[in-house]
């Protein structure tokens, strides 16, 4: 079809067509308006409607330019006014979200704007939220999206029950009645094996990449979460100090670092996703995960200080999109499945040490997930003594070929 015109469109060229968006002026988005762009795809077999909402869009920008701004912490009873608020609240808890989990965050909450931001909160029932489930999976196709939109919109509604925003509190009660009734998304079951993860340390080598290969022995050896190896970069007003700063990016750097290895080899890390929860930190043996050590080799002594992943090109630590598109040629160098993702290290380092006869207990221990145990000094001398185990059994699996014990 003819690509129509109007204030504010652009056809952006996407995987295999191009699709319609309405995107704001630069000027303005520098200034603070929201939003910075509209996905119009579902009218573009409608042009007269396309370039009507793209007129309405402009329109409201120019208001917003002009002084006409609407008050963002009044809610309206609307989805978009509670969405707003969830996002500007001082209080909500959306401010304490890592910078990790902001991209998915923001890119759902724009997405349950643009098809549902004109309902009113008091006025939706269960019906509704069954037939959005459809939308938001693609008829199923995307359980994992649509169950992600939910989440994004339970969490601004548990927001406007704290602040008491009318509807609320019914429309969250509808949430978790239709969640129960609703298909959900399957496990992941990718495994990747020991072999594999020499393969693609090969290529990284290759490629002339120690970094990467350094990062997936880490992760699959330790099972320390990927983004915590590589460490996260936030706005430079969030978080606390940190002596990883980039000007450019106006970003600083939390991770992984040198000073968490101590001379005898111990690792210890306090995740990200533990840090202002449950405090509780990971352990590891390195002198017992012999792919670390190898990697090891690479990196002289006096050159193991600050961050311990730093891209070869910049000396800084990399950005999350760039340790995906790494993994991704590195994984088709090693001759990987294209269904393995750079995540799935740290749950197949942990499926391994389960099928050479790793205890529940121990492997919940390494990986920091939360249990009912005693205070953080009983527990710190236990999962020393998990960490051990965990490491032996992994080592002697792979010597047995694989093979699980039988006892």
């Amino acid at each position: 079809m003819e690509e129509v015109q109007a204030e504010g469109l652009k056809w952006i060229k996407r995987a295999n067509r191009r699709v319609p968006y309405w995107v704001a002026d630069e000027t303005d988005v520098k200034n603070g308006y929201v939003p910075k762009t509209v996905n119009l795809d579902k009218f573009r077999d409608q042009p007269d409607i396309l370039v009507a909402r793209c007129n309405l869009l402009q329109a409201e920008m120019m208001l917003w330019r002009a002084g006409f701004r609407r008050e963002e912490m009044k809610f309206d009873g609307s989805i978009r006014s509670l969405l707003n608020i969830y996002q500007r609240d001082p209080e909500s808890s959306y401010q304490n979200l890592k910078p990790g989990s902001l991209v998915p965050y923001n890119h759902y909450l724009q997405k349950i704007e643009e098809h549902i931001g004109t309902r009113r909160v008091d006025q939706i029932d269960g019906i509704d939220v069954l037939r959005w489930h459809k939308v938001w999976s693609e008829n199923g196709k995307h359980l994992a999206a649509a169950s992600t939109c939910r989440a994004v919109l339970e969490a601004a509604v548990k927001h406007g029950i704290l602040r008491r925003y009318e509807g609320c509190i019914e429309l969250r009660q509808i949430l978790v009645t239709a969640r129960a009734q609703l298909p959900k998304p399957r496990p992941r079951e990718v495994v990747i094996t020991a072999d594999e993860v020499v393969a693609a340390r090969l290529a990284a080598h290759a490629a002339g990449r120690p970094s990467s290969a350094l990062a997936y022995a880490l992760a699959f050896e330790t099972t320390l979460r990927l983004w915590d190896i590589i460490g996260q970069w936030w706005p430079l007003d969030k978080g606390g100090m940190s002596d990883v700063i980039s000007p450019e990016m106006g970003m600083k750097w939390f991770g992984l670092r040198w000073e968490n290895i101590d001379e005898t080899m111990l690792l210890r890390y306090r995740p990200s996703k533990t840090d202002g929860t449950t405090g509780k930190s990971i352990i590891y043996p390195l002198t017992k995960a012999p792919m670390v050590m190898e990697e090891l080799d690479y990196w002289p002594v006096e050159k193991r200080t600050g961050p311990i992943i730093v891209s070869e090109e910049t000396g800084l630590p990399y950005l999350n999109r760039v340790v995906t598109e790494r993994w991704e040629a590195d994984r088709k160098a090693a001759g990987i499945s294209s269904k393995a993702w750079a995540r799935d290290l740290r749950a197949s380092g942990i499926t391994e040490g389960r099928a050479a006869g790793v205890e529940t207990d121990d492997a919940a221990k390494v990986a920091g997930h939360s249990t009912k145990r005693t205070t953080s000094a009983v527990y710190d001398r236990a999962a020393i003594e998990a960490a051990e185990r965990f490491a032996d059994a992994r080592i002697k699996g792979r010597a047995d070929g694989g093979k699980r014990t039988e006892k």
